[in-house]
Formats: C-alpha cells, structure tokens, sequence
C-alpha cells in the first residue's frame, strides 16, 4: 500500500440504544460512497464503522428489559450491521466498543495519559445529559436544558478523572489555522475556534462512578472510562494501535485521511479527539467532514415527536439504490436535507423514472428493435453529435471536482444533467423518424451508438451511488473513456425504477402508520398507578370544534379546528373518522389534552388530543362538553 494511494475513511460509530433511523443511516451511505469512488480512481481504501456500546443509557435500557448490558449491546449490534447491510454498504471491518481488544487497548490509552500527567482525578459538578452522556455548565444549557438534544438534565456530583483539554488549547488552535482543510465545511470550522477555541477550553471529564457498565480505569475499578476516550479511539484500536507497539496496518493507514461525522458532533471529533491523539504523540486525522442533518419536513428526527423514519424500512420499500440517491442528491453540502415521503416519491419519479431509467430502456428498446441489438462505432462528422460529446467531457470533469470535494448533491446533478441532455438529444434526433428512411440507416446506427455509449458513462459514474444500477447498467467493465468501443450489443433491461403512484403510495404508508400506532396501543400492558403530582402535568381545557375535514391519506383520521381559547387555533388529528363525519362534530364542545407533545400524523401536525370513551368493542363516543366556555380547564 504506498502512501499516496492509501485511503483510510471511517464513520462515526452508532450508539447501540436504538436502531438507526435515515439521518444516522446518512452517515454510512455518504462514507460507502466517498469509498466506492476512491477506489474506482485506484486507491486502496479502508472503511471502518461500528458501534457504541457502553454507557449510562444503555445500562438502563437494558434493566428495562431485564436483560444484561452484553445481551443488550448484541441486539442492538446485530441491528445496526442489518440496516448498513440493506444500504449495500461495503465497509471493511465493523468495531463494537465492547470487542476486547478494543478495552484493553483503552485501558493502557488512560493509563498512559494518567501517568505522563495528561489526566488527574478531581470531583464534578454540573449538569447532566442522560441521553447525551454529557456534563454542561448552566451557562451552555438553553431554557434550562441540554444544548445538543433539548432533554432535561440533572443535577450530578461525582468524583472524576478529567483530561487536561487546557493544556493542548493554544497547540490545537494553531494547528487548525495551519491547516484549513482540516474541518469541513468551513461554517463548521469557525463555529469550533470561535464558540470553543478562543473563549477557553475547560477541562473534560472523562470518567464516571455512578454506573458500571463501561471500560473499568485499570488503576481505580471504581471507575469507568467514559465515552470521549472509550468511543473516540475506535478509529485507532480498530487498525491495530497499541501504546508500545502498533501493528504494521496502523503504521499505514494512520492518520485517517477523512472522518466522516455528523455536524452535532465536530467538537467531540475537532477538539477532544485530536487532543486525545496529541497527548499520545499520533499524528491527526488529515481531515473532519461534519456533515449535515437530514430532517423530517423541517424538524430534527425524534422518537418523541413521532416522525422517525427508518432506512431499512425505506430500501425494502423502494430499493437501496433509490434510498441512496435519495440521501446523496438530496443532502447540501452545508446545509441541512429534508425528507419527506412525498418529495421522496417525486424525486424517485423525476429523476430515477423519468429520467434515468426512461433513457436506458427506450434507448436498448430501440437498438433490439431497428438493429437487432448490434450498434457500431463511426467516425464523428455530426455537428449535434460533437456537442453532444462535448457536455458529456464537461460532466465528467464536474463530476471528479465535486467527488473530490465531497459536494455529493453536485456530483448527482452532473450525472442526472447529462442522462437529461442525452434525453433531449433524443427528442433532437427523433429515432423513430430516422428508421422509416433506409438513407438514414447509418444516421440512426450512430445516434443509437452516441447514446449507448453516453449511458456507458452515466453507468460508470453512477457505480459510487448506486451501486446496482450501475451493475445492471455497465456490468464489471467501467470505464469513462468515450468512444472506445467498436460496437454495442446491450442486454436487454427490465424497467430500472417503475414509476411510483403517489396516492397509492403515501396510502399504504398511511395504513401502515396507523396500524403500528395500534399495535403499540395494544400492547401497553396494565394501568400504572400515578399520584396526584403526574395527574397535575395534565393539562385538560374545553375547546369547541370550528372545522373539521377528513385527512386524504389516512382513512382513521380527521383534521379538527379548535377554540380553546388561545389566540391562535388547535389544530388535532383524531382518529374518530370511523364513527363520526366532520358535520357531525363541527360546533360541539370537547374535551383536549392540550399540553400532549406535537405528533406529525400522515403529514398534518397535531397538537393534542380530544377525548372519548370506548363504548364496546366497535363503538366510540367522543365526550362533548357543549355550554362549557372554550378555553375552560377541566379539573
């Protein structure tokens, strides 16, 4: 492996709670491309990825389920591998905090920053993020509550082991401003030296006492490493790093050539991490790409707010090389993408359906159908035809310049503006008039070549994105050279990407949410017994029905109007349709849990809930209050 055409490329590692849902998933997909395409240019790449296993949250999680830590961290592994092998990711290896090597290895990391003076023991407190495993000062809670993830945080005092961040401030700053490559984009690298850097680094704790299960300090077993050092030095451990004496794959894959992260967690990967690896004498990772959210409409993907999506769940629905494209075209270098169902669904028609896969099928359709299949290659005298195979020269070098700058979205544009281009050349040309001429049989033969060979290329580039596409596509034999081929002879395709209908589509979506909402009701098991104070954070208030209207996706759910009383209007999606139409309801007084979580319902947010009584079986009774003000609590 020489050094210039080694890449070492690696992921942040999922935290074992829960499975990955489609922003996390975004993570793997844009690494397994950065991989695919450097390779393709004659790298020797190396893609790691893994979990994070280890943990307060995970420690209760797993009592929740009465289970051991170990058992839990299994699962949730296994889960995770699944939903990357769905993406058909290619990663080379997959680390789990848990592996012994990788705790051992930890251990003599500690030990070695304790005993040169890097790390010292001391007592903490502050406020605590459970979720995010993270202490704050009160200066950096907003409303009182975690800056990263909006939960609440606790009071926590505890006896530490705290890593001198301080001590390496000035070096890493300078560092940074040395090398302006080093944090990508660059919003992301002014936001660590101004919000952090020059302001003044605190010590970072990087121990904890109150719960066990994690990496014990090897000195102190009252002690366990805690996630900054534990987790962060997978990128070493995992390639053979070692405090005396690393294996010979770390001395040629390290330092990283690009870590690729999401942008909630630069400072842990721009700050702490290379500090960690100054202190040990390493070199750094020669570049951090933090890239962005994607989001849910215009909101962060939260089990709380009900609008997780899945990326398995999606690649089952409509093909990894759709959920790919999808992230890797629609995701701005940036800033944050947004996903919705429907512009999914129209993406995948305009751009996969109509363009792309119309261009191949209609093109092989044509060559089987006027030349039996065999095209041949004839020299260029074509006006069109040489500014045809001029834009394509100058897609494909806008398309190495955006590869090679991690511009994903660009990249895509560049590949789906020449498939179009070579669309339009067909409407130019009009095929279909030229075979009725047999003069026109030699002009028909080379526009026929012109495309097969274009479709070639749009094959080859699309390999790093999609990877199946491109395989059905060009087959093994990838090359971006044009013209290079005395004849085509295309295999005849099934449709690439069948059109999508959309109604049909987002109403089995909606059916499906409906019925998962149900189960989960079903299985709630017992009544739990609350006190006055949980029933006191329930807030009930009269609210009187202005408007209501079915919502078209979802064949359960009505869209109500309410006057509670507040300025603006409730807006609450119920799921009532069954047993009431919108005249029935509209001017009845009801009763709203007002102060219910927002929850995005088949694309209406609602904001409450109204409540009834199940009669029997089969029949519900919305509880009107009719004659009671709106805007009356309920007590």
């Amino acid at each position: 492996m020489s050094d210039n055409k080694k890449f070492y490329i690696t992921t942040a590692i999922a935290y074992a709670s829960s499975k990955p849902h489609i922003g996390n998933a975004y993570d793997i997909v844009l690494a397994d491309m950065i991989a695919r395409y450097k390779k393709q240019m004659g790298y020797e790449v190396y893609l790691m990825t893994g979990s994070d296993e280890h943990g307060q949250k995970i420690e209760e999680k797993a009592k929740a389920q009465g289970i051991t830590p170990k058992e839990y961290v299994d699962n949730a592994a296994a889960n995770i591998k699944a939903v990357w092998d769905s993406l058909n990711t290619s990663y080379d290896k997959f680390i789990r905090t848990t592996d012994e090597y990788h705790e051992k290895t930890v251990q003599k990391i500690f030990t070695k920053l304790y005993e040169q003076g890097d790390i010292y023991k001391s007592t903490y407190e502050g406020k605590y993020c459970v979720p995010c495993e993270s202490f704050y000062t009160e200066s950096q809670l907003v409303d009182g509550k975690c800056p990263d993830c909006g939960r609440e945080v606790i009071d926590s005092k505890e006896e530490a082991y705290f890593l001198k961040l301080s001590k390496y401030q000035d070096r890493l700053l300078k560092y940074i401003e040395e090398n302006p490559d080093f944090i990508k984009p660059e919003s992301r690298k002014n936001e660590m030296i101004n919000n952090f850097l020059k302001p003044g680094l605190q010590d970072l704790c990087v121990s904890r006492s109150s719960f066990k299960w994690g990496v014990p300090v090897e000195f102190d077993q009252n002690h366990v490493i805690y996630v900054w050092i534990d987790a962060l030095s997978n990128y070493i451990t995992g390639i053979g790093y070692d405090t005396e004496n690393s294996s010979e794959q770390y001395k040629k894959l390290w330092p990283a050539d690009l870590h690729v992260i999401g942008k909630d967690i630069v400072r842990f990967h721009t700050i702490y991490w290379p500090i960690i690896l100054m202190a040990l004498g390493e070199p750094l990772p020669k570049q951090v790409l933090g890239h962005p959210w994607v989001l849910v409409g215009e909101d962060k993907m939260s089990k709380s707010k009900g609008n997780v999506v899945y990326a398995d769940e999606l690649a089952k629905r409509f093909g990894a090389d759709a959920v790919r494209y999808y992230l890797l075209s629609q995701m701005p270098y940036g800033n944050d993408g947004t996903f919705t169902y429907e512009s999914f669904i129209n993406v995948f028609n305009t751009d996969l359906a109509n363009t792309i896969g119309n261009l191949v099928s209609r093109t092989v359709a044509m060559t089987k159908k006027y030349f039996g299949g065999t095209v041949v290659r004839h020299e260029i005298t074509v006006e069109l035809d040489k500014e045809l195979f001029s834009f394509a020269e100058q897609s494909i070098q806008k398309y190495h310049k955006c590869m090679d700058s991690y511009l994903n979205a660009d990249a895509c544009t560049a590949i789906l503006d020449l498939a179009k281009r070579c669309n339009k050349y067909i409407d130019e040309t009009m095929p279909w008039a030229l075979a009725k001429d047999e003069a026109q049989k030699d002009r028909l033969n080379d526009v026929l070549y012109n495309l097969l060979d274009l479709i070639r290329i749009i094959g080859t580039l699309l390999r790093p994105i999609m990877p199946e596409t491109s395989q059905i596509i060009v087959g093994d034999s990838i090359s971006e050279d044009l013209r290079t081929a005395e004849n085509y002879s295309p295999e005849e395709t099934a449709n690439l990407f069948p059109r999508l209908d959309t109604e049909k589509v987002l109403a089995g979506i909606a059916a499906e949410i409906e019925a998962k909402a149900e189960s989960a009701k079903e299985n709630i098991e017992g009544i739990a017994q609350i006190g006055i104070e949980d029933f006191a954070k329930v807030e009930l208030k009269a609210a009187k029905i202005t408007a209501c209207e079915p919502i078209p996706k979802a064949k359960k759910l009505l869209k109500l109007t309410l006057d509670d009383g507040s300025v603006t209007p409730r807006i609450v999606a119920s799921g009532i349709a069954k047993w009431y139409s919108p005249e029935d309801l509209i001017g009845h007084t009801v009763i709203v849990v007002s102060n219910l979580k927002p929850a995005k319902l088949c694309g209406v947010e609602s904001n409450g809930m109204i409540l009834a009584a199940d009669c029997s079986e089969d029949d519900v009774k919305v509880l009107f209050i009719d004659g009671v003000p709106a805007g009356s609590k309920i007590r």
